[in-house]
């Protein structure tokens, strides 16, 4: 008798096992634990774990927790203004960098640098530059006669300002948007100047259309990493005498949801409030990916998808 043939399928699942593994192991466990703590009254240090349902959920929803809505107002007014902004700044940016100008390359390496600097020293050098007193941002203003706000300290400038850093830090959206542009067709151009095409009707017409996939695939991932925003108000609302458990800002203006998860779970010891906040961004961040993805296919383009 020869040897049984061992199945194509069989063989595809020993290759992918290692990544299936990691994630159930590092994803789906802990949803699952996460999903069973939410309905807990689990702290730190406690000796009994009582079950109470949704209990916590309706503590947050109904307004008990006197911390829920202020986080998700911050953190809806942030991510719904920082990350249209931030990725129609870094499309133009990347259209400007893929056109042949001097020191092209040191532009780009100067756009992309922030990036490489670690985060949480990117917020500290934030925080001396936007120190309303002695700060180089406020002296430059006070130089030509405008009063310097109180960047991080007021409740009307403290989003705000972290919406300019998220700008500051979007030098890995722009080295992407550079990619999908010096992957368009140069004949396409060539076509429409032929035509009589100028340079807005070049990128109408061809620069936008065709990067539409790359435009959908950096708004996703803008948005999924604006909603989990979590150094900017440790560090640079948070290094108070409070420390890291007072990041929230001036009245809470600046507590972020990702914060607040931190807080419950480390500051207050709930870990079931924590993971009942989990949830809740968990669900948000599905439910616009999945509304994102539904109306994503009227306007995105991919080459060979049969459409004109």
């Amino acid at each position: 008798m020869g040897k049984q043939k061992t199945s194509p399928l069989r063989i595809g699942l020993l290759f992918i096992s290692p990544v299936l593994i990691g994630y159930v192991i590092f994803i789906v466990v802990p949803l699952i634990m996460t999903l069973y703590l939410s309905m807990t009254d689990y702290s730190i240090g406690a000796n009994q774990t009582h079950f109470i349902g949704l209990s916590n959920f309706k503590d947050m929803l109904t307004g008990k927790d006197n911390f829920f809505w202020p986080s998700m107002k911050a953190t809806g007014y942030y991510v719904l203004v920082s990350v249209p902004l931030g990725i129609t700044v870094s499309f133009l940016i990347a259209v400007l960098l893929n056109r042949k100008i001097a020191l092209r390359g040191f532009f780009r390496s100067v756009f992309y640098l922030p990036v490489v600097i670690p985060l949480a020293s990117s917020c500290v050098i934030w925080m001396w530059m936007l120190q309303p007193d002695f700060g180089i941002i406020n002296a430059a203003l006070e130089s030509v006669g405008v009063p310097g706000p109180r960047w991080l300290s007021s409740e009307d400038a403290v989003i705000p300002t972290f919406i300019l850093f998220s700008l500051w830090i979007s030098g890995g959206t722009i080295v992407i948007f550079l990619a999908g542009l010096q992957s368009i067709p140069s004949h396409l151009y060539e076509a429409i100047e032929i035509d009589g095409g100028n340079a807005w009707h070049r990128l109408r017409y061809i620069t936008i259309p065709m990067s539409s996939s790359v435009i959908f695939f950096n708004l996703v991932m803008g948005f999924i990493n604006a909603l989990q925003t979590f150094v900017q108000p440790a560090i640079m609302t948070g290094g108070g005498s409070g420390g890291l458990g007072q990041m929230g800002g001036p009245n809470n203006s600046s507590l972020l949801i990702v914060a607040y998860i931190f807080q419950n779970g480390f500051r207050f010891s709930d870990m079931g409030m924590a993971s009942a906040g989990a949830m809740i961004l968990f669900l948000i961040a599905m439910v616009f990916t999945l509304l994102i993805f539904r109306f994503g296919k009227s306007w995105v383009y991919y080459e060979g998808d049969g459409r004109r």
